[in-house]
């Protein structure tokens, strides 16, 4: 004979609890594609577009509106600055195209400057207007080995370390 204290009432398996494995899938997926899209949106986006100039102006109305990262020489002498409001204005180049540049800031980086050739890389939107709006300007400098060939043949450094820019004091 049992005593009903010997007696244990048969246990239930605890229902299972979370997603399935296929939910879940789903679910880093759907992150994962949102996340994406929300670093190609960015303004600040590592992810944008990059072309040569002549590549865009080849065809600019396939290029209006959409945010680029464009790179083409220095057209010397085409830096213009206006103070009130701030803008520079310059012209890039390859080959036989030429995009006029748009850049409503007051400061440029330092190595900014007209001679010797500099690559410029620029950030922004091609207008319908096919001049170029820009929020970023990155100049690239000879490198240290370029440029002293180009001294050995004769030629003098693009700036002059003391010199001030135009609107700087």
């Amino acid at each position: 004979m049992t005593s009903e204290q010997d007696v244990t009432p048969p246990v239930e398996p605890a229902p299972k609890r979370g997603l399935p494995g296929a939910a879940k899938v789903g679910i880093v997926f759907v992150v994962l594609v949102g996340a994406s899209a929300w670093l190609l949106s960015g303004s600040d986006n590592p992810f944008v577009y990059s072309k040569l100039v002549d590549e865009v102006m080849s065809s600019p109305e396939a290029h209006e509106g959409r945010r680029l990262r464009v790179e083409g020489e220095l057209r010397q002498g085409s830096i213009q600055f206006r103070e009130d409001p701030c803008e520079w204005r310059f012209v890039l180049y390859k080959e036989d195209k030429e995009m006029a540049v748009r850049f409503p800031q007051c400061v440029v980086p330092d190595t900014f400057r007209d001679g010797m050739g500099i690559q410029v890389t620029v950030q922004g939107e091609l207008g319908d207007d096919g001049v170029f709006l820009a929020n970023q300007v990155i100049p690239r400098c000879p490198s240290k080995y370029e440029m002293q060939q180009r001294m050995e043949a004769g030629e003098e450094m693009p700036y002059d370390p003391n010199a001030t820019l135009p609107g700087q004091s």
